[in-house]
């Protein structure tokens, strides 16, 4: 500090000196101010000294005051380390006390286990000599028995298992056929509660639509109008619309024939328009026609809308109306294919219903499973995959589309709705006047029937196909044939109809086992 002082009072005679210099005063008056200045630079080295001796107490003051603070908490610090010490120490004395308690008391442990050892040793001589002794009197009782029974061991533990067994499965198999029959009549008639309230709460039409469009005329001599000079107007009708029209002597009505039920209806519409309006040539057909086809896509919409209102399933992509519209004028086995969606749709939710399940979803998918029909004829493959297609390509649930691939088992049935979508489809096309089957087809699955039941299962003596093909009765002879292989009989038979039919509903095989007995008294 007195350093800094000593400069600063340089520093200002050096600025009087210059500035003295600058002014160039008189040589008087430069030694009146260089004395004055000598005389102020004495007065500020004074009281810079004066300041640097107070600020030197000051400081001087302060550090001995810190290190006396500074001191005193060492001090307790020493004395807190002291105390930690001391208890530290104290800690350890008991815990060796302690310690030195625990290997008194193990020594006396280890003293005590290694009696036990030795009383164990010898119980453990003491038992195998027994056992020996035992096993001596067991092998000379068995020789005994031996003798006396005339078997040996495993002789008889052979002829003991085997009696054992056989007593065994006589008493299994009622408890067995108790549990199947209890669990298959608690399911059979859960099942067929569902089932019943389906269908009873569903009422829809049981009849057939044909196959083929008829025409009714105002008269015949509409039918040489309708085919023209030289057939012109009968071959332009045919070309533009696709459809075969047959005119024979049915009176006032003609037959349209086409593979394609909407090009079918196309061309009923243009022929009844063209009745009505009495000019028949070929571009009033071609007219016609286009106008009919509008109409008729329209009514395919409709249809599909009013389908989705009356189940109450929304939100389905436009496409996907319209080829359910389509299907109205669909037929399968003379049974409507909208109608049967419909029909199918309605079981579906009451079966979910009684479940607890989705309603809509299971509604979805039963009335979407036959989507593929529509395009069976355009696109080769089976209606249960190409419908599955389609429903994916529209942005379907992956649980729709896989219920409509899975419900002719093309696919693993992975789902619940899946297997609804199965059961709807059969109560709708099972039930008495959904479906026409021709009588060919009927015998052939008659005559299937019965060869299934004779085919490779011995001690079979009659079959009857019964109640028009939906039970099996089987005549199998007593002598050759039991109660338990007449079981795995029917079971086979039920099995083999499972892999090799196709049919609708399910089949009852009946297998009969009559035993007589027959005594004369002469």
């Amino acid at each position: 500090m007195e350093s800094v002082l000593l400069g600063a009072a340089l520093l200002v005679t050096l600025v009087a000196l210059v500035i003295l210099v600058l002014r160039r005063p008189s040589g008087k008056a430069i030694e009146d101010e260089l004395s004055q200045v000598r005389q102020e630079a004495d007065e500020i080295r004074a009281a810079a000294k004066t300041d640097a001796e107070e600020i030197l107490g000051k400081a001087e003051t302060q550090a001995h005051q810190l290190v006396q603070t500074q001191r005193a908490e060492l001090d307790e610090e020493a004395r807190a380390l002291r105390e930690d010490i001391r208890s530290l120490r104290e800690d350890l004395e008991r815990r060796e006390t302690r310690l030195a308690e625990r290997e008194q008391r193990l020594d006396g442990e280890v003293r005590r286990l290694e009696e036990w050892g030795a009383k164990l040793a010898e119980g453990k001589r003491t038992l195998e000599s027994r056992k020996e002794e035992l096993s001596k009197a067991e092998e000379e009782r068995r020789h005994a028995l031996e003798q006396v029974a005339g078997l040996t061991a495993e002789q008889a533990k052979t002829e003991l298992v085997g009696a054992i067994e056989n007593q065994a499965k006589r008493e299994a198999i009622p408890i067995t056929r108790e549990i199947e029959n209890s669990a298959r009549a608690e399911g059979e008639k859960r099942a067929r509660k569902i089932v019943t309230l389906a269908i009873q709460r569903v009422a829809s039409e049981q009849t057939a639509e044909s196959v083929v469009s008829v025409l009714h005329l105002p008269g015949d001599e509409m039918k040489g109008r309708i085919i023209g000079r030289e057939g012109r107007n009968i071959r332009a009708f045919e070309t533009t619309t696709g459809v075969n029209l047959i005119i024979d002597d049915t009176p006032e009505a003609v037959l349209l024939s086409c593979f394609d039920p909407v090009r079918r209806e196309v061309g009923r519409l243009t022929l009844e328009k063209l009745v009505l309006d009495g000019r028949i040539h070929p571009q009033r057909i071609e007219e016609i026609y286009e106008r009919s086809k509008s109409d008729v896509e329209q009514l395919c919409v409709r249809a599909g809308e009013d389908a989705l209102v009356e189940l109450g399933v929304a939100d389905m992509h436009p496409e996907l109306i319209a080829l359910l519209g389509q299907l109205r004028y669909r037929t399968s086995y003379g049974q409507n294919v909208l109608k049967h969606l419909i029909e199918s749709a309605h079981i579906a939710g009451i079966m979910a219903s009684e479940l607890r399940l989705p309603v809509e979803q299971a509604k979805r998918c039963t009335l979407l499973h036959d989507i593929g029909k529509a395009l069976t004829h355009e696109v080769e493959g089976s209606h249960a995959l190409i419908g599955a297609e389609i429903a994916r390509r529209y942005g379907e649930h992956e649980d729709v589309v896989h219920a409509i691939e899975a419900h002719h088992n093309e696919v693993e049935v992975r789902t619940v709705e899946a297997v609804l979508t199965q059961a709807a489809d059969a109560i709708s096309g099972s039930r008495p006047g959904a479906r026409r089957e021709s009588l060919e087809a009927y015998v052939k699955r008659l005559e299937r029937l019965e060869e299934i039941a004779r085919d490779k299962h011995e001690g079979v003596e009659k079959v009857f196909a019964m109640q028009a093909g939906r039970e099996i009765r089987v005549m199998v002879k007593p002598d050759a044939v039991d109660d338990i292989q007449a079981q795995v009989i029917a079971r086979d038979i039920a099995k083999q109809v499972e892999d090799e039919l196709t049919y609708p509903g399910q089949i009852r095989v009946t297998v009969v086992r009559e035993s007589r007995a027959i005594e004369f008294a002469r």
